[in-house]
């Protein structure tokens, strides 16, 4: 992920240390926001210069009215967002931070870009008494409402958020707009199981500093806000217990709508999907499929990325067929396709656990097939995420000397796949790890193209480095990124396309065997073209299944999207 950083730096009324402070943080070359919460005239006056001095490195936006810390860092953290920033640094106006510090901030978000970084006060002896054992109190409360320590501070006014995550909070939430806001934030960014970097950072409050912190009625606030986060913990205890034993997930599934599907976590614990495997051995995958229907409610829950997804993708098939019988976005929509897929999921462990009943297992038409069987040919075959892909055994079924391999980009996806393996030890046999679509897999694929073997690839998702080799093409209304690989392959192979999809219907599986291509040619001078011919031409039959079974469709992210400052196309 690239790291397009600024600082924001909300001030109320100190006009004599924001000099200092905006001074000691121009070196690092960062764009500055500065929010004027409501300042009275001679703070503007100082605030008027200093963006005249540095035009062209400093924002000032200002707020009409006083409306509390908390209001003018939602603006300013806006207002970065809007202008393209991925990333924003808070910091205090009254010059108690150290500037210096500002690159190991930096360097902390290069190393974890989707975590929100926290400066963990180190004080000297200037600090009041009062104010240190007043904060103790609330990172004990901060603890209990969150069941974790990952927030070793929260009250610090040095930090690092990821945009995106931030302000699908702001947006989604009410948040307080006084001193409270510092600490709610975070709570609410830990619920959303953000990951949290704690930095070291030197804290000094000058003798003659201005503080607006009352001690009365922020006391009241914070006292305030405990109570509403408190009431919150209870009733997510059990989700906050449950994600102490599951692996966190990256902010990526908190919001943030262009991530690279490569990028985005597994969930899921291998001892979880074991249970599964080894509840299919002793009770049978009946009995055990019924505990599907809890897990997803509870990835439902958690897994808003996913379920965002869902929502994204069932309002874009509505937009499509507009006339047609289409499931309605929604909480019920998401958990019936989220459900499918992990019946789908248990499918395949069935299947390689050697307890999947073939005869359930149907072709729609299966002379293409035979055809090719009785050739003896190598083949290349087109997939997808949408449906089972896993019954691309079933091509080998009619003939014992076919030999049917799996082309597949596993590396986000290698507990389920160490399951699997568990199950049937021909499974590494049939599957085939890549990264990318350079010489080497080329030259792996013609050897067993000539052995006569079946390669099953998938034309929906690009390999993480071959993430620019994409050509866009309209699918189900709107252009849509698909990978070039498949058919620079083919070219390569020289070999015969074709498309295989696998829908469950009425509880048993069809499969779909057609031809797409008997050799596809890839001219020099019109290869873009001829690229964005053939994608469209696959975008198109999986527009067909996708609406013949709108739930069998897999890919949990936002499809649709394009990187930043991508082009419409890419060759």
């Amino acid at each position: 992920m690239s790291l397009a950083a600024c600082i924001v730096i909300p001030i109320y009324n100190h006009k004599d240390a924001i000099g200092g402070t905006v001074a000691n943080l121009i070196p690092h070359g960062l764009p500055l926001f500065v929010v004027d919460d409501g300042s009275d005239e001679p703070t503007q006056a100082v605030l008027a210069a200093l963006a005249q001095r540095y035009a062209g490195q400093l924002t000032l936006l200002r707020l009409p009215v006083n409306g509390g810390k908390g209001a003018a860092v939602m603006a300013g953290l806006r207002a970065a967002r809007a202008a393209g920033f991925t990333h924003a640094l808070q910091i205090d106006a009254d010059g108690q931070h150290d500037a210096a510090d500002v690159p190991r901030f930096l360097e902390a978000a290069h190393a974890a870009p989707h975590a929100v970084i926290l400066g963990r006060p180190v004080y000297d002896a200037s600090v009041p008494k009062s104010r240190l054992y007043g904060r103790y109190l609330t990172h004990v409360w901060v603890w209990i409402e969150t069941l974790s320590f990952a927030i070793r501070d929260s009250m610090c006014g040095f930090r690092l958020y990821p945009l995106d995550v931030a302000c699908d909070l702001i947006d989604s939430v009410k948040l307080p707009t006084r001193m409270d806001f510092d600490i709610e934030i975070l709570v609410r960014l830990h619920w959303r199981r953000v990951e949290f970097v704690s930095i070291p950072t030197a804290v000094r409050y000058a003798t003659d500093g201005v503080s607006h912190f009352d001690v009365l009625w922020d006391n009241v606030r914070i006292s305030r806000s405990h109570t509403r986060l408190v009431a919150g913990m209870l009733v997510r205890s059990p989700l906050l217990v449950a994600h102490k034993f599951m692996p966190r997930r990256a902010a990526q599934a908190a919001g943030v709508r262009t991530t690279p599907w490569w990028r985005m976590a597994e969930r899921g614990s291998r001892l979880g999907m074991a249970l599964l495997a080894l509840g299919c051995r002793t009770i049978g995958p009946r009995l055990t499929s019924l505990w599907l229907y809890p897990i997803v409610a509870y990835f439902l829950l958690t897994g808003r990325a996913a379920r965002d997804a869902s929502t994204r993708y069932f309002a874009q098939l509505q937009r499509f067929r507009p006339n047609e019988a289409t499931p309605r976005p929604g909480w019920l929509t998401a958990y019936r396709h989220m459900l499918t897929f992990a019946q789908s999921g248990f499918d395949k462990l069935v299947a390689w656990s050697g307890q999947l009943d073939f005869s359930n297992v149907k072709f729609d038409d299966a002379g293409t097939l035979d055809a090719l069987l009785a050739s003896g040919r190598g083949a290349l075959v087109i997939g997808s995420h949408l449906g089972n892909l896993e019954m691309a055994r079933a091509l080998a079924v009619r003939s014992a000397q076919t030999k049917v391999t799996a082309i597949v980009y596993t590396e986000h996806a290698r507990r389920f796949n160490s399951v699997l393996a568990a199950a049937h030890h021909d499974f590494a046999q049939h599957l085939v790890e890549v990264n990318d679509f350079g010489p080497e897999t080329a030259l792996m694929m013609q050897e067993r193209i000539e052995r006569g073997e079946l390669l099953v690839i998938v034309g929906d998702r690009t390999p993480a480095r071959e993430a620019g080799r994409t050509t866009h093409v309209p699918f189900l209304g709107a252009s849509a990124p698909f990978a070039q690989g498949p058919y620079v392959l083919a070219h390569a192979l020289a070999c015969p396309v074709y498309l295989f999809f696998c829908l469950k219907e009425r509880g048993a599986y069809r499969l779909y065997f057609e031809p797409f291509a008997e050799r596809i040619e890839l001219p020099r001078r019109e290869r873009a073209r001829h690229l964005a011919i053939w994608a469209q031409r696959y975008a198109a039959r999986l527009e067909h299944y996708c609406c013949k079974a709108p739930y069998q469709w897999f890919n949990f992210y936002d499809f649709w999207a394009r990187p930043s400052g991508g082009a419409n196309g890419r060759t």
